[in-house]
């Protein structure tokens, strides 16, 4: 793992792009298999291309989320916002987890479904209350695994979520609806 230590490391921003570029679409194709029983991709080649390129984007944006999230939640801590617990083992993975979900989660989630609208050319938001929804019964919990692990692995975690994610949520819609 030493190579993954050092290319997470000194490439922040490409290793976070390339991870969720590859496990965002993942998590969309075993989503799209799962709901339909058939193995195949769920919009054209040209389409799962944008998305890749949309979910690699997202990746960067999360690396500067989670970052910006974690020192608001030191700033809440120095400022005696939050109880001590937080400062550390789980209650800090917590505190982070459901600070990044609830206050930057919607907006990336917003922001995912623009990017979708665009390379798909609609315009719908359907779905999106049960894709919040997923913030508290899945992110939160997910990310305060996420926070408890060295910084070093906690993007490529938050991207193998979405395979997890694209699991449940394919197994949990009935075939062709």
């Amino acid at each position: 793992m030493h190579w993954y230590i050092t290319w997470v490391t000194e490439q922040p921003m490409l290793s976070a792009a390339i991870q969720f570029g590859i496990f965002g679409t993942l998590g969309e194709v075993i989503s799209h298999t799962l709901r339909t029983k058939k193995l195949g991709l769920p919009n054209s080649a040209l389409e799962m291309l944008g998305k890749m390129l949309a979910w690699a984007l997202l990746g960067i944006i999360i690396k500067y989320g989670f970052t910006m999230m974690k020192g608001g939640v030191l700033n809440l801590l120095e400022h005696g916002l939050l109880p001590a617990f937080c400062a550390e083992g789980f209650g800090w993975a917590f505190s982070v987890s459901v600070v990044t979900n609830v206050f930057f989660g919607p907006q990336m989630m917003y922001f995912h479904r623009v990017e979708d609208n665009l390379i798909l050319r609609r315009w719908s938001f359907a779905g999106i209350e049960k894709a919040l929804k997923t913030l508290v019964w899945f992110w939160i919990p997910a990310h305060t695994v996420t926070f408890l692990l060295p910084a070093e692995y906690q993007i490529g975690l938050a991207a193998a979520w979405s395979i997890a994610l694209g699991i449940i949520l394919g197994l949990s819609v009935k075939p062709n609806a």
